[in-house]
């Protein structure tokens, strides 16, 4: 082989291979999926399914509920990552249960029922919104509440149920460390829907290195994660909390 041929070889070896758009990431880190199951604490039975799930699933804990403390220690000591679900005001005039966060408060009060509702759950590492279209909309309360999680360092998860959300923005100006829902698993309760938006969070996983996916302790998706969660490996995807990922 003459010199001249080396140097060719040696030159391509260097260059990147081309890659589509929709490519599964390869190499020695695999893609990443955190799957948050939300309202955790009311239903006993189906909380302790979701701690007993395969692998990193992070549970999101209600606060003042009757068994949010006691699953949060279960999940813990099963590791999981425990966060707060924080109730948030919302466009529909869903129930927020006792101490929501809502718009007519001023910062003193949303910030104490905030520290309450934190304070109320065991091992909380950040937290999510539960419902918020209306709170997480809005400039000023978001700021009082990154501001919260700043003092107590905690990190902070949009669950996007609205596209007008500023509470990424909110997060990412106070160096709080963020992430955002991109598909939703159980919008629809039947095992083909649930499946066609597991898939769509695996596939996203795929193309962008992550994605995060949030469901609920429903029957039907507990029996689909059970099974479907012990063969993420073989599609190149690891679970993990939201703490790993970020």
């Amino acid at each position: 082989m003459t010199e001249k041929v080396r140097l060719l070889i040696a030159l391509v070896l260097l260059l990147p291979w081309p890659a589509h758009a929709d490519a599964p990431l390869i190499g020695p880190n695999p893609a990443m999926l955190v799957i948050i199951i939300d309202d955790i604490g009311n239903n006993l039975e189906a909380g302790m399914r979701t701690v007993q799930l395969p692998g990193e699933v992070t549970l999101a804990v209600l606060p003042f509920t009757p068994h949010g403390k006691r699953l949060a220690e279960a999940g813990h000591e099963a590791g999981k990552e425990i966060m707060l679900h924080a109730p948030m005001s919302n466009l529909s005039g869903m129930d927020l249960g006792p101490d929501g966060l809502t718009l007519d408060l001023d910062q003193e009060t949303l910030t104490s029922r905030l520290r309450k509702a934190i304070d109320d759950i065991p091992h909380v590492r950040g937290i999510n919104n539960h419902t918020g279209s209306e709170l997480t909309a809005a400039s000023e309360p978001m700021q009082w509440v990154m501001s919260e999680l700043k003092l107590q360092d905690l990190y902070f998860v949009d669950s996007m149920t609205t596209s007008a959300s500023v509470a990424g923005k909110t997060a990412q100006e106070n160096a709080i460390p963020n992430l955002r829902r991109h598909v939703f698993l159980d919008n629809v309760r039947e095992p083909e829907a649930i499946d066609q938006a597991f898939q769509q969070a695996v596939s996203l996983a795929q193309r962008q290195g992550f994605a995060v996916a949030i469901g609920h302790p429903y029957a039907e998706t507990l029996d689909y994660l059970e099974q479907a969660l012990p063969g993420l490996q073989e599609s190149g995807i690891r679970l993990v909390s939201v703490s790993r990922l970020l």
